[in-house]
């Protein structure tokens, strides 16, 4: 416990680091995923190679390989980002959407092609089609994988710790630099970890019974 206590302003600065990073990424991952699925489903054959194409490069490529191409690939380029946080933040989004394209995509499929069928034919566009009718029943189909992405995003944002970013990663690192038994430093962190997974799979819980349709 007094690992905890010596250390609380270090574990408050990473737990807060990690619910921002988190937080941020989150909010990227869903716009971003958003758009991808839209194009997924777009008639238009260009944006839909474009959407197929970046879903299938982000989910095939190995997330520390993405933090490695951005945070030190950008700079050798010669392409200043903001910060390593801005940097990890866009990293984690940019990974994430894919897999929230592909969960929304899902979604998408489960609307009954007539309602569309029934938009069009009062005169809607693709696109009012797209946000007033489908999206609003796909969005409520995938609470429960958008939620389970989300908390593998959680997890995902220890890899920015060893990329210049303070979380609770980092605060590992600091306090084994400072001779502290590293087991017992890995339990706090994970306790906090597991702190944050629990509201975010309660805030999903809540959701899910909020928007549940009764059939």
């Amino acid at each position: 416990m007094h690992v905890l206590l010596n250390n609380l302003a270090l574990f408050r600065r990473g737990f807060l680091g990690t619910v921002a990073l988190t937080g941020l990424s989150a909010l990227l991952a869903l716009g971003l995923g958003t758009v991808l699925a839209v194009c997924r489903v777009c008639p238009v054959l260009p944006l839909r190679a474009l959407g197929t194409a970046g879903v299938t490069v982000l989910c095939n490529t190995p997330l520390t390989l993405l933090f490695f191409g951005v945070t030190l690939g950008l700079p050798m380029l010669g392409l200043r980002g903001p910060g390593y946080f801005a940097l990890a933040v866009l990293t984690l989004g940019v990974y994430t959407s894919a897999f929230v394209c592909e969960a929304l995509r899902s979604g998408v499929n489960t609307v009954d092609v007539g309602q569309a069928e029934a938009a069009r034919s009062l005169g809607m566009s693709f696109g009012q089609t797209v946000a007033l009718v489908v999206l609003p029943q796909a969005g409520r189909a995938v609470v429960p994988p958008i939620g389970s992405l989300l908390v593998a995003l959680t997890k995902n944002s220890a890899l920015a710790g060893g990329f210049s970013v303070y979380e609770l990663f980092g605060v590992e690192k600091t306090l084994a630099e400072r001779g502290y038994a590293i087991l017992v430093v890995f339990l706090w962190v994970a306790v906090a970890y597991l702190l944050l997974i629990l509201a975010i799979s309660a805030l999903v819980r809540l959701l899910e019974r909020r928007l549940a349709v009764v059939r």
